[in-house]
């Protein structure tokens, strides 16, 4: 039963979110109404959220970084255990960096890692229709540019071995796992942006093969997977001649896999070099 939209307390707000088992009922209902600029919007905003759609694609936006990312319904909600990831492609970004997000989702990747970047120059793609349309919000607004397409298919050729910090927010979920994700995800976001195949590593295999033909020499791919699956990320890194190591944080229950093109060799005329 819906609230009249003439009447909506705090309290019954917190009362109705709780009893649809949202945890952090009293800080939903703060942003609720916050973001509600009506009563009959504010009790609409109650019901999605009650009938079990993400509070992002509720809100219409997601707090990553410490960014306000645009996130429509449909599209993959970042999570805050990949700050971790973008944290650690910060350490590694060169100045005036060229920036790749795929499998970019929303957008919110790159554009919080630009955002910490002096004169980065970047580009976001994704399969998904509906991710680019949302992307195009983010991504465009910070200076970037999206792209509709297969992975590294639609990316401009201008790249290749140019790239110096290559984010792959890649699906990592084994198919037969997806069945057992929340509601949230299983049935609110794009399968496609959950299913790692068999043993969710599918996408992965495909972006690591190709990896060292965009990235410059010293260049970064940067990933995110689970600890069980890290070890045979981490060979299938190192079989495509790319230098993997392994970045952890306990606070955020995160694993990175790093792999690295190797620099080139300092030869004849090189650095002093004979």
């Amino acid at each position: 039963m819906s609230l009249s939209p003439s009447f909506l307390p705090s309290s019954a707000i917190v009362t109705r979110l709780r009893a649809a088992g949202c945890v952090f009922a009293e800080d939903e209902a703060r942003l609720l109404i916050a973001e509600a600029r009506t009563p009959v919007g504010l009790a609409a905003m109650v019901d999605r959220r009650v009938d079990g759609l993400p509070l992002e694609h509720v809100l219409g936006w997601a707090e990553f970084c410490g960014l306000r990312v645009a996130v429509d319904p449909g599209v993959f909600v970042p999570r805050r255990r990949t700050e971790f990831l973008v944290r650690e492609a910060a350490v590694l970004a060169p100045p005036r960096a060229v920036v790749v997000d795929l499998c970019c989702g929303s957008g919110a990747l790159g554009a919080a890692l630009v955002a910490v970047l002096d004169h980065a120059e970047w580009y976001a793609a994704d399969i998904d229709p509906a991710a680019v349309r949302c992307a195009r919000r983010n991504v465009v607004a910070a200076g970037g540019e999206v792209f509709e397409g297969d992975l590294y298919d639609p990316l401009p050729a201008t790249l290749r071995g140019r790239v110096d910090v290559l984010l792959a927010n890649v699906p990592y979920v084994p198919t037969e796992e997806i069945e057992l994700l929340p509601p949230e995800a299983r049935v609110h976001e794009a399968r496609v942006a959950l299913d790692g195949g068999a043993d969710g590593l599918d996408v992965l295999r495909r972006v690591t093969a190709a990896a060292a033909v965009w990235l410059a020499p010293g260049g970064h791919l940067l990933f995110e997977t689970s600890e069980r699956q890290a070890p045979r990320a981490v060979d299938t890194v190192a079989r495509d001649g790319l230098i993997p190591r392994v970045a952890t944080s306990d606070e955020l229950d995160a694993t990175v896999v790093i792999a690295t093109r190797p620099a080139l060799p300092s030869g004849p005329g090189r650095d002093g070099g004979s």
